[in-house]
């Protein structure tokens, strides 16, 4: 019997209500068309009547804590330094799940998109320099290094099967290879003064996980506190908070408890007395012994699997979901009517060159590089392939917003240039790469 081919345990009519939405929030795509709305809904409400109460709620100081201890932040900080550190644990999840098992777990796999990702960051920061050398925007040179993944993958969702799996694949790794380089740009050259005495009480909650880790913790409960107190303390040494997000991911335990001998072992055994339980009282109400074996069930499911998945699968859905449309709610919210002012033309010519251009440029210049000295294209791809998948990599939406907030957080013109240039960038991105995949060519593989 196939994995999907399990008898019916009911249906009930809210849940045949709710399976048009519950499709939808399970597609691919869905996270990416939820940030463009977010993206679009930020353009309107700024560029409409009611602007003034755009920018008025997000700057609504919100306090959380009691008597002296406080945080009071604007609810665009909130945003920003908060919900983002919790994007950025998810990405350090994936990208401790990739080193381990996925496509960077071994040097044959990895070798391809890290070398594409490596040119997709160096040649549009290049770009971005060249253009803003000597202006005040040069500080920007971070914004065109990043891809927005759910953009990317949305728009490889709704081409289906015209592309090959392994350009899937391939951009995946690549934006976990750009999220690490956007971390470290983050980490090393958009922070403030920093408190030694603040990092070394970061570094201690870190050391706390990672003692928990070794020593066989895997309560959601102790890394959500452990992590609380380290974003605290890494916001208040003047590092980037987000950063403290992918660092407590590399914290969360990777290993089961349960092997899969003993987990088959265990479950057949608790499926017998589960058969014995039913045929006494079928009421899991009134029979102790089958809710009881219920139970066993679930504590062994739960060994059986990684910390690191359960958090992975329980997340993802409020950070794409929730999370990052509110981000796009935030933070595209550009005042059209105004145009670029002219202190922020290299800032918006730099970043659009760096996506547009500098993103497929970098990425397939690396890919053809890599590939003259191994074995060829892999199989059922071709160079047109890599060429689209280099130009969705210029869609770097959520990554290019948030380094520009930092880089220009203190210049409202060079921001509302930038953002405007990653808007227009990104759009110009996913639809270039969306009409070049769709006339690729269908290459069969190889026997």
């Amino acid at each position: 019997m196939a994995i999907r081919d399990y008898i019916s345990c009911g249906v009930e009519p809210i849940e045949q209500v709710l399976m048009p939405f519950q499709v939808f929030f399970r597609s691919q795509s869905t996270s990416g068309i939820l940030l463009i709305l977010g993206a679009a809904a930020a353009l309107v409400w700024a560029n409409s009547p009611w602007a003034d109460s755009y920018m008025a709620l997000w700057q609504t100081p919100f306090t959380v804590g009691f008597g002296a201890a406080t945080l009071s932040k604007p609810v665009i900080l909130w945003v920003n330094d908060g919900l983002m550190a919790l994007f950025f644990f998810v990405v350090g999840l994936e990208i401790k799940r990739e080193f381990l098992v996925g496509e960077l777990s071994t040097r044959s796999h990895a070798v391809l998109p890290i070398a594409a990702a490596i040119g997709g960051m160096v040649v549009p920061a290049s770009i971005f320099a060249l253009v803003n050398m000597g202006e005040t925007s040069i500080s920007g040179w971070g914004i065109p290094m990043a891809t927005d993944i759910a953009f990317a993958l949305g728009i490889l969702a709704l081409l289906g099967d015209r592309v090959p799996y392994q350009i899937k694949i391939f951009l995946t790794a690549v934006a976990i290879v750009d999220d690490i380089g956007s971390i470290l740009v983050i980490a090393l050259f958009y922070t403030a003064d920093i408190s030694f005495v603040m990092l070394g009480a970061g570094a201690a909650c870190l050391a706390l996980a990672f003692a928990g880790n070794r020593m066989g913790v895997r309560s959601p409960f102790f890394y959500a506190l452990t992590g609380c107190l380290l974003w605290f303390f890494v916001l208040k040494s003047g590092v980037h908070s987000t950063v403290a997000g992918v660092l407590m991911a590399f914290t969360i335990p990777s290993r089961t408890r349960c092997d899969a001998e003993a987990f088959s072992f265990n479950a057949t055994r608790l499926l017998d007395d589960y058969r014995e339980s039913v045929e006494s009282d079928g009421s899991v109400l009134t029979n102790q012994h089958m809710h009881s074996v219920l139970l066993s069930m679930q504590h062994v499911v739960t060994r059986a699997q990684t910390p690191l998945q359960r958090l992975e699968h329980a997340l993802h859905p409020l950070v794409d979901l929730v999370i990052m449309p509110i981000f796009a709610l935030a933070n595209a919210g550009v005042v059209l009517s105004g145009g670029i002012d002219a202190q922020a033309v290299p800032a918006a010519l730099g970043t659009a060159l760096g996506l547009v251009l500098g993103k497929p440029l970098g990425i397939v210049l690396m890919v053809m590089l890599v590939i003259r000295f191994s074995e060829g294209y892999p199989r059922g791809v071709t160079l047109k392939h890599f060429i689209g998948a280099g130009m969705l990599g210029g869609i770097g939406f959520t990554m290019s917003l948030f380094i520009a907030t930092l880089a220009f957080g203190n210049s409202p013109e060079l921001l509302t240039g930038a953002k405007t240039a990653i808007l227009g960038a990104s759009l110009a991105a996913g639809v270039g790469g969306f009409l070049v995949l769709r006339t690729a060519p269908r290459r069969e593989p190889s026997e």
